[in-house]
């Protein structure tokens, strides 16, 4: 059976540990490990003798371990006693000896060193010399165990001890199998993985070696040995021992491919195993790599430039790919039909039933209003969207004025609008969105507007049904509770289901729908969907269930788009009965830079509202280190003033409970089981736990020069921090709330009632407020553990505060180190309240994926070289190729490997694509 990039490891590793700490980093299959890209690599190391040492140069030495002692201490040591005689006397050179020293706080680590030293009597040394009271001294070298010649017994390989007498756990795993492969893997430049406790980068490097051999490598990227060693030692690759891999039966060797590849050449067997996916003529002008080459110059590198090289070709492999599915999902939208929602700016009569007919203005002229003019419009007169913004108590920023007009010229096309509306927060978003709708509505359509949570959905219901009584008192219909008779009021003639809605004496209905509604509610909610007539319908989840119909649906409105994936979005192409696609408008006011809004949202039309409206004033940012009491106690004595003078505060924790292990994800990242009242916690990449399950929206894991990742403190819980603050006398008399994503609907929103009036005013959260909560009296946040947040998030919840025009305060909490990357995150969101420079600077910490919402999703990303704004040049000049080759052959029929590769990205980035 051929070894395929979807082989499972567990089928080809036998070491059932070693698979198992491998799933722990999200590797399951062979593509996993390819793709486990090293973070750096170690530069080539002068293989010299201990006598040839220079102070502060690096170098590599063979050597026997002479002794090794462990010093027990506040900090523990283990000392090796080392010597190069057999080794220099092969070189001509006499022999030396130096110390080999390991500091550690942890007894464990200081065994498993030593352990490791007396389980090999020869080492492979790479390290830094120095000198420590007259003897040569290495400190914490990199160093290789090399397992002894296995004795043969009836031709069986069995493997020895390292030296007799001396037994070696079974837990141990030497490094290499010989010398000359220590030699060799010292030497070169190597590849350093992220690795943890239960596996080193060592191993995680080997394993990726024999994966590479199994699927037919055997030579280096380029021959040419090291200095010191062998041209074919440099050359070859080690097999790999029966230990290490799986044999299937019947082999008796590891076969790499299946029987069709098998009269290959051994080399050309992997460029069969993993085929190419760029095009040739692409990969040709680009000067690229075969994608398998590519491979093994990362895991396997003679050169740091043939390493980069493989880097570059992979890096625009995966640009090309994305820009391509991008330019398919465009030409995907731009075949299908949709309705015209044309603007009527006089007429007040009812459309005619076929929507194709409309007899409104033609969208040319209607496009260009000046929806600026509010007052140019007296309500009674004019299309349903005008008299709206005739109605507003403010003036439109020019950003919206500009936007709603960009709106409703694709809203009066048939074809299907496909927009992205960033903003920061409180810039207005919601105000655009619903004049869009209102546009819709008036022109005798369905729209729906999706929320991701059920507390802002019914936060938009409540707003959308405040600003339509401006229009006209008399006319809104509202069945949030199922007590009002939406249907009641709307004709039950087959013609009302296209009628104008423009008229003063029609109202307008307004339907929400949530999955924690009752039976009764939501079955007369789900009616008013179904019979057809035009209306706006606010929903969350549950407008992507089997039973939500909205036969005359023309525009979908998507709140916090990186919340939902492709195919929820896409189930709402469903709802409609004659086969049409609703116009689509996603909006986030997750900052998202230019750049990355281009490239993962470049199926869409973009548009900005950078301005706020006018009264909001700027949150002042304050950055607490936690162990600074005097400063934690002004700050609670600043919130306790706040709450006297009758203003409310937000104290936010990404935990519910010590013992939530399996996270606030259920609640905040997974809501697509809303629908029918569940929550199920969300795994994090490959199963492991990050903090992204639990209320963080990325991990910044911090990980040693090894790779290995560091401990840090748990995280606060929503628990623990009522508990505490609670028991403080500056909050003496003070009632708290708690919210988190476990509540059920009905407690969570009588807990924001109950804050917004001033009954408690102080609300303990997760991060289940992080997006559209909105109370006027809010002015003081507090989140705990900032240091482990991104800065997109950071910002959303510091826009939680500050929407009622008073003077708002947002205190970060942090536990980070000083001079640490975590604190330098934090001075940018302390200087600065610019959503796109705090998008920027999230976006060169941690990259694309994660701030568009891979963590978020539980996703797991096929980006993973690719930076946005770095490689911006080499993102356009894929676009310009990749529009080149579509144009030839828009199937991709020529290419069936990126056709592929396309459809695979589709389906792994749900996250960032908006349409497939």
């Amino acid at each position: 059976m051929g070894i395929t990039l979807d082989t499972a490891l567990a089928s080809l590793v036998a070491n059932k540990r070693r698979v198992s700490a491998l799933k722990s980093l999200g590797v399951t299959t062979v593509g996993d490990a390819l793709t486990y890209y090293p973070f750096r690599v170690a530069d080539p190391v002068r293989l010299s003798t201990i006598r040839e040492a220079q102070l502060g140069q690096q170098m590599a030495f063979v050597a026997s371990v002479r002794d090794v002692r462990v010093v027990p201490g506040r900090t523990f040591r283990v000392i090796a006693t080392v010597d190069d005689a057999d080794f220099a006397r092969a070189r001509n050179m006499p022999g030396g000896t130096a110390q080999l020293t390991f500091f550690g706080g942890r007894k464990n680590y200081i065994d498993w060193v030593s352990m490791r030293l007396k389980s090999s009597p020869t080492l492979v040394v790479s390290g830094m010399p120095s000198e420590y009271m007259g003897q040569l001294q290495f400190t914490h070298p990199d160093f290789m165990t090399i397992a002894p010649p296995s004795p043969v017994v009836n031709g069986t390989g069995i493997s020895g001890g390292a030296a007799a007498g001396s037994p070696v756990p079974s837990s141990l795993k030497y490094d290499a199998d010989s010398l000359d492969d220590a030699i060799l893997r010292v030497t070169r430049p190597r590849p350093v993985y992220h690795a943890n406790s239960r596996i080193s980068s060592e191993h995680i490097h080997e394993t990726i070696l024999n994966l590479l051999w199994m699927m037919g490598a055997r030579t280096s990227t380029q021959p040419g040995g090291a200095a010191g060693t062998s041209v074919a030692a440099a050359a070859a690759l080690v097999p790999p021992s029966t230990e290490s891999i799986a044999v299937q039966s019947g082999e008796g060797e590891v076969s790499p491919v299946d029987s069709s590849a098998g009269n290959l050449p051994v080399d050309d067997r992997l460029s069969y195993a993993i085929p190419d996916i760029l095009p040739e003529q692409v990969r040709s002008a680009r000067g690229l790599l075969h994608r398998a080459e590519a491979f093994l110059a990362i895991h396997d590198p003679d050169s740091r430039s043939r390493f980069n090289n493989a880097i570059e070709t992979l890096r625009y492999e995966e640009a090309f790919v994305s820009q391509i599915s991008l330019l398919k999902a465009r030409q995907h939208a731009h075949r299908s039909n949709a309705h015209a929602c044309k603007l009527d700016a006089g007429s007040t009569d009812a459309a005619p039933a076929d929507a194709s007919s409309t007899g409104a203005t033609s969208a040319g002229a209607t496009a260009q209003q000046d929806t600026s003019r509010n007052a140019s419009h007296d309500g009674s007169q004019g299309n349903l969207r005008d008299r709206f913004i005739a109605s507003l108590p403010f003036s439109l920023t020019a950003g919206q004025r500009q936007v709603i007009d960009d709106i409703a010229a694709d809203l009066s096309g048939d074809c299907p609008m496909q927009r992205l509306l960033q903003g920061e927060v409180g810039s207005g978003k919601t105000v655009v969105a619903l004049a869009a709708m209102l546009q819709a509505v008036g022109a005798g359509y369905q729209t729906v507007l999706v929320a991701p949570t059920q507390v802002l959905a019914e936060q938009h219901y409540e707003t959308i049904v405040t600003m339509l009584a401006r229009v006209d008192e008399t006319n809104v219909c509202s069945d949030s509770s199922g007590e009002s008779d939406t249907v009641s009021n709307i004709k039950s003639d087959t013609t009302a289901h296209a009628a104008s809605v423009s008229s003063a004496s029609t109202a307008i209905p307004v339907t929400l729908l949530t999955g924690g509604m009752k039976l009764a509610a939501r079955r007369k909610a789900l009616a008013a969907a179904a019979s057809g007539a035009p209306g706006i319908i606010v929903a969350t989840h549950a407008a992507f269930s089997k039973t939500f119909q909205a036969p005359r649906l023309a525009l979908v409105v998507i709140d916090e788009q990186h919340r939902f994936g492709v195919e929820q979005r896409e189930s709402l192409n469903a709802k409609t009965d004659d086969g049409t696609t609703p116009h689509l408008l996603v909006m986030t006011a997750t900052p998202i830079p230019r750049t990355a809004a281009m490239t993962w949202f470049g199926d869409l039309d973009i548009s900005w509202l950078t301005e706020l409206p006018g009264g909001r004033k700027p949150i002042r940012t304050v950055v607490v280190n936690e162990s600074d009491v005097p400063t934690m106690v002004r700050m609670f004595q600043h919130i306790r003033q706040r709450i006297d003078a009758g203003e409310r505060a937000y104290i936010v924790c990404p935990r519910i409970d010590a013992d939530d292990e399996s996270g606030e994800a259920s609640a905040e990242r997974n809501r697509a089981a809303e629908d029918n009242g569940r929550r199920s916690a969300s795994r994090g990449r490959g199963g492991s736990r990050k903090a992204g399950s639990v209320g963080i929206d990325d991990p910044y894991e911090t990980y040693d020069e090894n790779g290995e990742t560091v401990a840090r403190p748990p995280l606060h819980s929503v628990e623990e921090i009522a508990g505490r603050l609670q028991k403080l006398p500056q909050f003496d008399g003070v009632r708290f709330a708690t919210l988190t994503g476990r509540d059920k609907d009905d407690v969570k929103t009588q807990v924001m009632a109950d804050f917004a009036a001033g009954a408690t005013p102080v609300l303990v959260s997760t991060t289940v407020i992080e997006v559209g909560v909105d109370v006027k009296q809010a002015s003081c946040i507090v989140i705990f553990d900032a240091d482990r947040y991104g800065l997109s998030q950071l910002h959303q919840l510091r826009g939680r505060v500050g929407r009622g025009g008073t003077n708002s305060w947002a205190f970060l909490v942090s536990r980070a180190e000083p001079g640490s990357i975590a604190e330098q995150r934090l001075e940018v969101i302390h200087h600065s309240l610019d959503g796109a420079e705090i998008a920027q600077a999230d976006l060169e910490f941690r990259g694309a994926g994660d701030v568009l919402g891979d963590a978020q999703s539980g996703g797991k990303s096929s980006l993973k070289l690719l930076r946005v704004v770095k490689d911006a040049d080499m993102i356009a000049d894929a676009r310009s190729r990749a529009e080149r080759i579509l144009a030839a052959d828009p199937e991709l029929t020529d290419d069936v490997q990126l056709a592929g590769a396309v459809l695979d990205f589709t389906r792994g980035n749900e996250t960032f694509l908006t349409s497939s």
